[in-house]
């Protein structure tokens, strides 16, 4: 979302007749676009102003904001900081940007962090700064409902809503027109996508339907999935349409049905078993990753092993993995004691990742002797003398450079893996 973000903050500023530089000693302007999910995004970040202040000194004339849900969530003790903040600029109020900065450079008002009902951005069309020009994201619908306990999306993106599915058709007309070959649509919960209009109602598998029938050769992914909205509906839509590809990210965050309960994530062990069940039934062969929380308040040992027994069930073919660090504001933070020790944490963390290691391994060597489709996104980071692109399955798959392009399908025999990546020639 932040990558979606920053793209329509170029396009914004762009209108304005700003330029965008690599350099932040030839800017006017700095905007870090930030994330509040974790504490240590808003470290990063933190340490990141520090390096912009001696910059500042150097040349006073620069103007420094602060976008995205880091500024909703701190607001004015942004500009009280220390830290030289000039701007600070919500994820709904990225219009405004242009008219701030020039406000500021009075003195006068410079932060707006109002929160939307309505705001999509759905009339702008974003400045891409992929680099590889094949590979885009669409962003469909803003905000989140969910209330998870440990999660502050809804405090600082608001309330879900969807963007007019004309204009998501539109924008990936033009992005196929323009060469990409393969889009991944956005949401902070993209599968509980609305849109109702005149008596009509689209729903996601149908919007996700749409794109696809643009035209055979553009890829279709999205994320991220909640648990809940994974409807049998929305499976026979991806295994009905070749080009929409075949993996789901699907958050687990723990196995134990106490922990679930705790997290709010309105879903039990039993219920997410049944979704992965029905992946594998009507999707044959589609990966299936995922997120993992370690260390949730109140977790026992007991609580732990199940995560681990529903990781080594379900056999995700990879997974983000975090350790669980509380943030100010939501319903756990308030209500639910941060109790495990950081050393179990960290112990925890490190069992999670040792097994998703080997099983990222399993799957990657359960492809060898299988032909997939890659869309060449590239050459091979490690090596000028491998072209690198991802199947349908979201996975890694290098071979030797041939005569072939970016943009350019390819079929690859897997000839051996590493617990990453696939390798293999093409046939």
């Amino acid at each position: 979302m932040n990558v979606a973000d920053s793209e329509i903050v170029a396009s914004v500023m762009k209108e304005s007749g700003y330029t965008i530089t690599d350099c932040a000693d030839d800017a006017d302007l700095i905007l870090l676009n930030t994330c509040s999910i974790r504490e240590n995004a808003e470290k990063k970040v933190l340490n990141r102003l520090k390096e912009i202040k001696s910059l500042k000194k150097r040349k006073p004339c620069i103007m420094v904001g602060i976008i995205g849900c880091m500024a909703e969530r701190m607001k004015e003790s942004l500009l009280d900081s220390g830290l030289a903040v000039d701007l600070v600029v919500g994820p709904d109020s990225y219009r405004t940007l242009p008219s701030l900065v020039e406000e500021a450079k009075t003195g006068s008002n410079r932060i707006n962090v109002i929160l939307s009902s309505e705001e999509t951005y759905s009339d702008i069309m974003p400045v891409r700064f992929d680099n590889n020009g094949i590979s885009a994201f669409i962003s469909i619908m803003r905000g989140c409902n969910n209330m998870c306990s440990y999660c502050v999306v809804p405090f600082v993106r608001g309330t879900e809503r969807s963007r007019n599915p004309k204009s998501i058709i539109r924008e990936a007309e033009e992005l196929f027109a323009m060469g990409y070959r393969e889009v991944t649509l956005i949401g902070q919960n993209v599968n509980s996508y609305l849109w109702k209009e005149n008596g009509k109602v689209i729903s996601f598998p149908e919007i996700l339907r749409k794109v696809a029938q643009i035209d055979p050769l553009l890829r279709v992914r999205f994320s991220t999935s909640h648990p809940k909205d994974l409807s049998d509906e929305l499976l026979q839509t991806i295994a009905t349409h070749e080009n929409i590809c075949k993996h789901i990210h699907l958050p687990l965050q723990s196995g134990s049905d106490r922990i679930l309960n705790l997290m709010n994530r309105q879903y039990t062990r039993n219920w997410y078993m049944k979704r992965i069940e029905a992946i594998r039934k009507i999707i044959p062969g589609c990966s299936v990753s995922t997120d993992i929380i370690a260390g949730f308040c109140t977790e026992t040992e007991e609580d732990h092993k199940a995560t681990l027994s529903m990781m080594e069930w379900a056999e995700f073919d990879f997974a983000y993995m975090f350790r669980y660090n509380e943030r100010p504001g939501t319903k756990a933070a308030e209500e639910l004691a941060d109790d495990v020790p950081d050393d179990v944490k960290t112990r925890r963390l490190n069992e999670i990742v040792t097994l998703q290691n080997s099983l990222s391994a399993k799957s990657k060597k359960a492809d060898i002797g299988k032909i997939y489709k890659v869309l060449v996104e590239g050459r091979s980071k490690r090596s000028e003398d491998y072209l690198s692109g991802r199947n349908s399955q979201n996975k890694t798959v290098v071979f030797p450079a041939i005569n072939f392009r970016k943009g350019d399908y390819v079929n690859v025999l897997v000839e051996k893996s590493t617990s990453a990546t696939l390798i293999g020639r093409v046939i």
